[in-house]
């Protein structure tokens, strides 16, 4: 996406510049006029036609991406995490309890971990396990394959996301074999057993991303995003299309398009200026889970590489723009494709989002939220990382969105203090949006937060004695967490009052300690009264220290329940642990901590520790690298568990309140092939 923010003295301005539609009537447009779709396979291939030609005029060097691209060995920054799903009362014991953090209510994320009744269900390194925790109970009951059955080549497909529908795992991954997001169903009953289902592909790009999720659960509809580049002279080449999984267990090959000229879209301006170059088409589509047939529909809008997606609870957001120099010369895009069916709707606008914590709908105001600098490659692989430039806040009425040829009038940019570091951070609390840049705190160097008010107001600057690679809600207030100058890991209460102030509350600095995850659902914050100022808080962490097992004589390690099978040979304790170190993208934590909150004052209330420090051997068949980490805190009920690899720890308060370990079990698979694989 193209950088469209200038300098502009005293203060920073954002303009609109060549190649956009000129502005009329200060950019209002009605409510309910959206884009219009193709009428016509003549049509979409004309227009697709003078894309093709346009893109071969493009010759320019995108500079940007190829910094990106040279960047894309993970920096060791971390991601802020979404609003506290956790601040939800629990639901009555036996129901399947919302367990991670989510950035919207009431819309679910492709995970690693889900709850099912009286079982969590694991994805991890291609398969899936169910452990009951129901009847306090700690014992692994299931596992099975992530990919089909009879499948010849698993490992060239990633399974990444999990979600539960009901009595229905869904297991999201991209296979490159297939070109495709493999979509894999399983039946899951209360006793916890597993049933493969069916498997279904869906003609996609890699949408994988560092910080984002592809797929989203609203009630029984899985939402999910993906890239088409458009290859090929005809349409029906590179539009979503679905296949079922041939019998043989081949490459699917019977790809029947789920989406015709009418169900594409683009704006106004691409309509109308042949020289703007568009190459990908960014779907969404939407599958109906409570039907027993896998049934799905899509749309599509057209834009380039670069794309930032949202998905609030009645509409989706993608941020696009078009292909070439990333410069002031062009414009961006912003789509909005709304989950009741009707048309998507679209308006031209400035900046760059980093990731899609950069969003926020207002539904109560009729006001879409959004910070933009002045570059940026959007949220695919390792992109939110090297974001740059100046910032600003959009704040967009809805009324706003229409076929795409008004554009955002410059009073819905609100200035804002630009930040250092690659690494930016940003967070939506309440009325604020909290962000900050640069991810360690450097000696001589004052660490700065920024709040600001949505609604007006001063925008308050708040010193930090650590560095920001998190950000995320507890409570009414924020946190913002990261690596202090001498080694150890921060946790810093920012309290936000109602007359836009903002303070650092309090601070807990946990010594020669950093994160052990960069996803968001890696943090949850559990309160425990009605505001959050009192709760608990988990946290993966990478710690420098030694063996946690207990010594001999000392009682020993408590009870491990293990899946080995009957007549194998159990596998010898593991060496020490390796010292604090690694990179917090691919699953490095070795604990989880907890933080108990009383009256917004932290106070230390325990670790639960892995055992288990390096990865045993297996017998991985797919997705052998946790890029979407394999450790999370999980409150269920009234219990606390720490998910740490292949163990599941539970902990207890001890009479001093601190989680302590009551037990534990490991459910690693042994080399054993798991149910499912033939």
């Amino acid at each position: 996406m193209p950088s469209v923010i200038r300098f502009a003295a005293p203060a920073i301005a954002l303009v609109l510049t060549a190649g956009c539609v000129p502005p009329s009537g200060g950019g209002e447009v009605a409510s309910g006029k959206g884009m219009t779709s193709f009428a016509s396979e003549a049509d979409l291939e004309a227009f697709l036609k003078s894309r093709r030609q346009a893109a071969e005029r493009v010759t320019t060097v995108d500079v940007q991406e190829m910094a990106v691209e040279e960047a894309a060995a993970p920096p060791t920054v971390a991601p802020p995490p979404p609003v506290a799903q956790s601040s939800v009362p629990a639901p009555e014991e036996g129901d399947s309890e919302q367990i991670t953090n989510t950035q919207e209510q009431g819309v679910d994320e492709g995970g690693i971990v889900k709850n099912h009744g009286d079982h969590l269900v694991v994805l991890r390194r291609g398969r899936l396990f169910t452990l009951k925790t129901g009847g306090d109970v700690l014992a692994p009951v299931d596992s099975i394959d992530a990919f089909p059955p009879n499948d010849r080549n698993p490992d060239d497909t990633w399974y990444d996301e999990m979600l539960v529908a009901g009595d229905m795992v869904v297991v999201i991954g991209y296979s490159y074999g297939n070109g495709a997001t493999e979509v894999s169903r399983f039946d899951i009953a209360r006793t916890g057993e597993l049933a493969y289902r069916d498997t279904h592909y869906l003609r996609s790009a890699d949408y994988y991303s560092s910080r984002n999720y592809a797929s989203r659960l609203i009630g029984q509809r899985l939402i999910m995003y993906a890239p088409l580049p458009m290859y090929g002279s005809n349409w029906r080449e590179f539009v979503p299309a679905m296949a079922p999984r041939p019998a043989n267990g081949e490459v699917a090959s019977d790809f029947t398009p789920i989406a015709q000229p009418g169900d594409l879209y683009a704006p106004a301006p691409v309509l109308g200026d042949e020289e703007i170059g568009v190459s990908v088409l960014h779907t969404v589509t939407d599958c109906d889970l409570s039907k027993k047939e896998f049934t799905c529909e899509t749309n599509g809008v057209f834009g380039g590489w670069g794309r930032n997606f949202y998905v609030s609870p009645d509409a989706v957001y993608v941020w696009t723009g078009p292909d070439g120099r990333y410069d002031e010369a062009n414009a961006s895009w912003l789509y909005r494709l709304p989950l009741d069916g009707s048309a998507p709707q679209s308006i031209t606008v400035a900046g760059n989002p980093v990731d899609q914590f950069s969003f926020r709908q207002d539904g109560a105001d009729g006001v879409l939220n959004v910070v933009v600098r002045a570059q940026g490659g959007g949220d695919a692989m390792w992109r939110p990382e090297v974001s740059s430039g100046d910032v600003a806040l959009l704040r967009l009425p809805l009324s706003r969105f229409g076929d795409g040829s008004e554009k955002a009038p410059q009073d819905d940019y609100r200035d804002l203090p630009s930040v250092t570091g690659y690494n930016f951070q940003n967070r939506y609390v309440g009325g604020h949006l909290l962000y900050a840049g640069e991810n360690p705190r450097e000696p001589g160097v004052q660490s700065v937060l920024f709040a600001v008010p949505l609604k007006g107001g001063e925008t308050e600057r708040v010193a930090l004695p650590h560095g920001v690679s998190r950000l995320d809600v507890i409570g009414r207030d924020g946190i913002a967490i990261g690596q202090d100058e001498k080694g150890g890991l921060g946790f810093s209460a920012i309290a936000l009052a109602a007359d836009g102030s903002a303070r650092r509350e309090d601070t807990y600095i946990l010594p020669s300690a950093g994160e052990g995850e960069n996803r968001s659902q890696a943090f949850f914050y559990r309160p425990s009264d009605a505001t959050g100022d009192s709760g608990t808080l988990g946290l993966p962490v990478m710690l420098q220290r030694p063996d946690p097992r207990p010594a001999s004589g000392n009682g020993g390690p408590p009870p491990v329940v293990s899946v080995t099978p009957p007549g194998s040979t159990p596998v010898p304790p593991p060496p020490p642990p390796p010292p604090y170190g690694g990179t917090k993208y691919l699953g490095s934590g070795s604990a989880i901590l907890f933080l108990d909150r009383k009256s917004r004052k932290f106070s230390p209330a325990g670790q639960l520790e892995a055992y288990l420090q390096r990865q045993p051997d297996d017998g991985c068949q797919a997705s052998c690298v946790d890029w979407y980490g394999n450790a999370r805190p999980i409150f269920l009920g009234d219990r606390v568990f720490a998910l740490l690899g292949y163990e599941l720890v539970e902990g207890r308060r001890d009479p001093s309140g601190r989680i302590v370990e009551r037990r534990r079990v490991d459910f690693t698979p042994r080399i054993v092939p798991a149910r499912g694989s033939q």
